[in-house]
């Protein structure tokens, strides 16, 4: 018998979505290069925060993050930032500040959104920080799902990279949320540079694998599922070249084979023909059934971090409002599409844009 993925009523929780992820300080040079930059705009973002500022701004869910950020101004920024997102931020731990950041710091992230031939770059600058030094027991899972009580909660490869301790702690957050009936999702988000020192992608495929039998649904494109979970799939094109849902889907079936505990494994599809124009499209499955978004050829990108973060955001607001997969697919492919096209990790959609994408809107002026 096949299983249906039915969240907890939303009256039986206060949260809708909670987030387990690093959010670091965003510097971006605009249409510059980091290298030559004399002047950078100022952002928050992280892979699993991304996904829970969506769901709360575009979408109207309640969310929460858990996350640990350094009490000195640099913090008390990201605090700021991620106030303007509407995202809760009561259980963020705080962290002492030592006064030059020897014992832990705040992660930043100087992002280059690329234009043409000349691709996004991302230079992060987060080695111990506050998030990473987080240890199994320092957060109340008890109280964010026993006693407040989540439907959703989120986690992903580039927090369980941080560090040694950090895998441990999403497997307790894990642990906690199937305890309490919380869906589980899980975005592979492979990151080589968060690897490259200890142990590239057999560490991660390593660490991935542990925790893989425990999610529920499982996100990630192509080169997550390869590098971060080792699967090797037969006429994949590695370069991604066309969009083709028929590569995708003997990827998902790999995936499903490997770990048949998964309820739903989702891939958003990209084809990058230049920094600044990519096909669009996504494909899932759940409950025996492929499901594919509405492709969208020569989506015009103005900074494409972030996208597929959206993705996942939309994606999960359909099955928190239980619209099933299709329109679950169709949610996160069109929040996706509008989130590459403003600056910045996170979307600045509405729900309105969201939706009337999906119905076929183009992009006339409206006034």
């Amino acid at each position: 018998m096949t299983n249906t993925l039915t969240p907890t009523l939303r009256t039986d929780c206060r949260w809708d979505l909670v987030a387990l992820g690093e959010v670091m300080l965003r510097l971006d040079p605009g249409e510059g290069r980091v290298p030559t930059a004399r002047s950078f705009r100022v952002s928050e973002g992280g892979g699993e925060y991304n996904v829970a500022r969506g769901l709360k701004r575009c979408f109207g869910m309640n969310t929460a993050l858990v996350s640990a950020l350094v009490d000195n101004p640099v913090g008390r920024l990201v605090e700021d930032l991620i106030y303007q997102g509407g995202v809760d931020q009561s259980h963020v731990r705080w962290v002492a500040d030592d006064g030059v950041g020897r014992t832990a710091r705040n992660g930043l992230n100087f992002t280059e959104r690329g234009f043409g031939v000349r691709g996004a770059a991302g230079c992060s600058d987060r080695g111990h920080t506050a998030v990473s030094q987080l240890q199994p027991g320092d957060i109340d899972w008890e109280q964010i799902f026993g006693r407040e009580g989540a439907r959703w909660f989120h986690c992903g490869g580039i927090f369980s990279a941080l560090s040694e301790t950090t895998p441990l702690v999403a497997a307790e957050a894990i642990t906690a949320a199937r305890r309490h009936g919380t869906i589980v999702s899980y975005d592979l988000n492979y990151r080589p540079s968060l690897w490259r020192s200890i142990g590239g992608r057999e560490k991660a495929q390593e660490v991935n694998r542990r925790l893989a039998p425990h999610i529920d649904v499982m996100l990630g494109n192509e080169e997550d599922f390869r590098d971060a979970l080792g699967l090797e799939i037969e006429g994949l094109d590695a370069q991604c070249s066309q969009l083709d849902p028929r590569q995708f889907r003997r990827m998902i079936e790999q995936a499903l084979a490997m770990f048949p505990n998964l309820q739903v494994v989702a891939t958003s599809l990209r084809v990058v023909k230049s920094a600044s124009v990519n096909d669009w499209g996504a494909v899932c499955h759940h409950a025996g059934a492929f499901h594919e978004a509405t492709p969208r050829r020569d989506l015009a990108v103005l900074d494409r971090v972030g996208g597929g973060d959206s993705f996942a955001a939309g994606f999960i607001y359909g099955f928190l409002t239980g619209q099933g997969a299709q329109r679950a697919v169709e949610y996160g492919a069109a929040h996706g599409a509008l989130a590459v096209t403003t600056p910045g990790d996170t979307s600045m959609a509405t729900l309105r844009e969201v939706e009337a994408l999906m119905g076929g809107a183009g992009a006339r002026i409206q006034r």
